[in-house]
């Protein structure tokens, strides 16, 4: 079982170059295989429909808003400091950036690291985000869809082109090209994200999902990507249990119905409280995951 860590708020609360180096350093030394970094670019003081993912509907931070870091900005640091673990999203609102803009990042952020990175998109929640971005939030999901189809032309056809509804362009190169299409890691669990996984995408990677619903999901993708000539095992299916219930991450009957639905990447949130955080030292992180696979994967 592989074991990821996130890290929204860790990055967005320590800056400093030297603890994200360190972090890094330690994350690698204590096996974890992959860190992965959440995107808003904005946050509005007050948003309708609420926060889906909180029973107050209000985001962490509350009226203070939420400390978030430019997710490629800061896996591109952590690949020079890091030379194995792989560096996802979780996820970019990728509707909220130009394809051909995010198609470069991505490539470049994947070349530099030496392939590492899982790129991971969903369509956000916000509207007022997507206002002050100046983008449309009714075809949001459209927009997403056209993204995968125009950086993955982008990625493979020199020159590339590619025609839709929102992004078009014709005999353009976009050099250099990743070594291989970047992995698109898709998030959401709604039926047209499932559908959208199963069709297109190369991970699923759903938030505070139930673990029936996990499955009905994962049974779902394979069902569909068989039928679309894919292999059964073409979509990498990626947990994060805490997102659910925080209170029950090292609960592995809690994560048990997860792995067995299919899950082969188990996600974690970086301890930043009480005696194991780390952010009065990143020493402890090898503590928390050794802990974590004792109490956890070893019963799984």
């Amino acid at each position: 079982m592989r074991l990821g860590m996130l890290m929204p708020y860790l990055d967005g609360l320590v800056t400093s170059g030297g603890f994200l180096r360190e972090f890094a350093a330690a994350a690698e030394d204590c096996g974890l295989e992959s860190l992965w970094t959440v995107e808003h670019v904005v946050v509005a003081q007050d948003y309708e429909p609420l926060y889906p993912y909180s029973p107050d509907g209000k985001m962490p931070g509350g009226d203070l808003g939420v400390p978030m870091t430019d997710p490629l900005e800061t896996l591109a640091f952590l690949a020079g400091a890091s030379t194995t673990l792989k560096l996802g999203t979780a996820m970019v609102v990728a509707p909220l950036h130009s394809p051909v803009v995010l198609a470069k990042r991505a490539a470049t952020l994947d070349i530099q690291s030496g392939g590492r990175l899982l790129l991971g998109l969903g369509i956000g929640w916000q509207k007022e985000e997507y206002a002050a971005i100046g983008v449309p939030f009714a075809d949001r999901g459209a927009r997403l869809d056209e993204c995968i189809g125009a950086m993955r032309a982008l990625w493979t056809e020199s020159p590339a082109g590619y025609s839709g509804t929102h992004v078009s362009f014709d005999k353009q190169f976009c050099l250099p090209q990743p070594s291989r299409p970047v992995p698109i890691v898709l998030g959401g669990n709604s039926v047209p994200a499932v559908r959208r996984a199963g069709l297109v995408g190369d991970g699923w990677f759903p938030y505070t999902i139930t673990s029936d619903d996990f499955a009905r999901g994962a049974d779902r993708i394979r069902e569909i990507a068989t039928a679309e000539g894919r292999s059964e095992d073409a979509v990498e299916m990626t947990i994060w249990p805490g997102s659910r219930d925080f209170t029950r991450e090292f609960d592995a009957d809690f994560v048990r119905p997860y792995v067995r639905a299919g899950a082969s990447r188990i996600v974690l949130t970086p301890p930043m409280f009480g005696e194991e955080s780390l952010l009065t030292g990143v020493e402890r992180l090898a503590d928390y995951v050794d802990r974590y696979r004792d109490e956890v994967v070893a019963k799984l």
